[in-house]
Parts: structure tokens; sequence; C-alpha cells
């Protein structure tokens, strides 16, 4: 049985803003890893300058 739902179409301005929000928090989670391998990083003794 192939039951179909009609699917709303999406705006393109939602998708825009599903991308945003993706991309915003694939950065900062990015920045909070980086963060925390600089913290490990001169715990160990390690620095960059």
């Amino acid at each position: 049985m192939n039951h179909h739902l009609k699917e709303k179409p999406r705006s393109t301005a939602m998708d825009l803003l599903w991308m945003g929000a993706i991309w915003t928090g694939s950065v900062l989670t990015l920045g909070v890893v980086a963060i925390g391998f600089r913290a490990l990083m001169s715990a160990a003794g390690m620095s960059s300058h």
C-alpha cells in the first residue's frame, strides 16, 4: 500500500533559515572543541608562543 502524504512545498526562506542555523551550530561547536583542545594543551604544558 502506498500512502502518499501531500507535503506543503517548503519556502526558500525556511530552507535558508535552516541552513543558516545548521551552519551557525556547527561553527559554534567547532569553536568549543578548539577551545577545549587549547585548554588541554595548556594544561599539558604546551603553548603556542
